[in-house]
């Protein structure tokens, strides 16, 4: 028994199909259907307590069922009917009473395991629980998944630093156990793991389905002790039907003999195991020499009409219950999401040296070289040249800082960015509370560059709404925004008058302002004029330029 308590929820689905629009290969080669079925009938049912395997060949669509039933299939055509504890799935609460392990154990490197589970539990655990109820339940959840060690190490990075391939599916698993889910799916919990590290991972599944929680995993090719770590077994083939769906036994007894009971299929050996034997014996090859189809021969065994009475027994609500509903679609307000965003988000940055020093030490070295190029250049204007050199100094430095903090926050960017969508599916917290977070994480650190320019003259208003809007006209797409930012790094700042008839020149070193000067216009098109080269100042952003072309009325 738990600290937290939880809702025992069974999960039916009936007659279950998936559709997505067919690939222009596909059509290319001949195959005329506009849509492409991927899952076809599939009925089944996970019990509370009870830890079911979903199995077969690459490309029988067993992850494909996992993230149908799970709501992680946003495109596509879903039929069929799935419930949970006897009433309709409602995505909305279903992502509040379930968990998701992913594959790919994505979690942010510069947190400890500890502050990871911390932070799951601040954001996914219901707000009426208490700070100290919270604290022993991630504790006790720390126990469950053996994770006492390490839980101060730092996740890292795969392959580079941090836990290991074992360590992080263990994380991943504590991560969605601490918000105290009914339901949990493991995308493949036990790939590219040695024997020893699967056994580990394996306990600590097991006790996760221990506590009482209906547990779903996909598997590929398990060891023997391993499979037979299952209670349950829903087994695939290609076209995304299923050929075998009920209990395992003891030593995976009624698996065997139910395929063995099948005319043709060959005796498991001794000793051999037998996950290994019923992919051999299901495969297309061996329907095709056998002349069987194992999925219709299915839904003509006894095995499938248990299915159907079980799964009609199961949508039947229980006496006295209701349906889960929650007022609000996070667990917690839009504040409190801000706040656990921003203690997550000013860790990372303070462990990230290779980020923030990096963006530093450019502006150090950069300044410098700037002031021994232009030492004293200040105090010898003596020319219009000698002007544009000072002017194309402001530029060059400024426009240099903006494009070096572009660059340098790619990686931290995309290293976090697939966080974010793991997160955001799991109901953690809304996109504004994250945004808003980064954001202001990143205030104390771009102000201290910015400095310099914060008394920046940003009274002319107009000419910034006519910028902003100007720009926001342009980018309709990432394919222009990219073209965008290249072309604007450099051009315009010494326009001349033959190609424009507006242009930007900066007053002095005090005051810098947009000056528009009219000129002659194009010979070629005096309708069309150039506007170049507009700055929206912002202590944030450092520099945004636009090149435009406007038409004159």
């Amino acid at each position: 028994m738990m600290v937290l308590p939880f809702v025992p929820l069974t999960m039916t689905f009936k007659d279950v199909q998936y559709f997505v629009d067919t690939p222009l290969e596909m059509r290319g080669n001949g195959f005329s259907e506009k849509k492409l079925q991927l899952l076809s009938d599939i009925t089944g049912a996970f019990k509370p307590g009870v830890l079911t395997a979903l199995m077969g060949v690459s490309g029988a669509g067993k992850t494909t069922l996992m993230d149908v039933l799970s709501g992680r299939k946003t495109g596509g055509i879903i039929e069929g009917d799935i419930q949970i504890g006897g009433y309709p799935k409602v995505q909305q609460t279903f992502a509040r009473i379930s968990g998701y392990c992913e594959q790919n154990d994505i979690h942010s490197p510069q947190i400890t395991v500890e502050e990871s589970i911390i932070y799951s539990a601040w954001l996914r655990l219901p707000p009426e629980i208490d700070e100290q109820t919270k604290s022993r339940f991630v504790e006790e959840v720390i126990e469950t998944i053996e994770l006492q060690d390490i839980k101060f190490s730092l996740v890292g990075i795969p392959g580079r630093s941090g836990l290991s391939t074992e360590q992080r599916k263990r994380l991943t698993i504590a991560v969605e156990l601490v918000s105290n889910p009914s339901i949990i799916f493991m995308d493949e919990p036990t790939s590219g793991l040695d024997a020893r590290a699967a056994a580990i991972v394996m306990r600590a599944v097991k006790n996760v389905v221990s506590t009482g929680r209906t547990t779903v995993c996909t598997i590929h090719q398990p060891s023997i002790d391993v499979f037979e770590a299952f209670d349950e077994l829903i087994l695939m083939k290609r076209g995304g039907m299923i050929i075998y769906s009920g209990v395992l036994g003891h030593h995976s007894r009624k698996l065997i003999e139910y395929f063995e009971g099948i005319s043709g299929v060959p005796k498991i050996k001794d000793n051999y195991n037998p996950a290994t034997w019923m992919l051999e014996v299901t495969s297309a090859s061996m329907e095709s020499k056998l002349e069987l189809d194992f999925a219709q021969l299915y839904k003509e065994s006894t095995m499938y009409q248990e299915t159907i009475r079980s799964v009609q027994q199961l949508n039947k609500p229980p006496p006295g219950s209701r349906d889960l509903q929650f007022s609000t679609p996070f667990p917690q307000n839009r504040w409190q999401q801000y706040i656990a965003c921003l203690w997550k988000q000013h860790l990372s940055y303070w462990r990230s040296p290779e980020y923030n020093l990096t963006r530093y030490i450019f502006m150090i070295v950069s300044s410098l070289l700037f002031g021994i190029v232009f030492w004293q250049k200040g105090r010898e204007i003596n020319n219009e040249q000698d002007l544009i050199n000072i002017l194309g100094l402001m530029y060059i430095a400024v426009i240099f800082l903006g494009i070096n903090n572009c660059s340098t926050v790619i990686p931290y960017v995309a290293t976090e960015r697939t966080v974010l969508y793991r997160e955001k599916f799991a109901a953690m917290y809304s996109p504004w509370a994250y945004s808003f977070a980064q954001v202001t994480m990143e205030i104390p650190y771009v102000l201290l560059q910015a400095f310099h320019i914060c008394s920046h003259h940003i009274s002319n208003n107009r000419v910034l709404l006519v910028s902003l809007q100007s720009l926001l006209v342009l980018l309709r797409n990432l394919l222009h925004i990219s073209l965008l930012c290249f072309s604007r790094n450099a051009v315009g700042f010494n326009d001349s008058k033959r190609r424009s008839s507006f242009h930007i020149v900066y007053n002095n070193l005090h005051y810098i302002k947009s000056i528009l000067r009219l000129s002659s216009a194009r010979k070629e098109n005096p309708q069309v004029v150039d506007l170049v080269l507009l700055p929206l100042p912002n202590i944030m952003v450092l520099v945004w330029f636009s090149h435009i072309t406007i038409w004159r009325h």
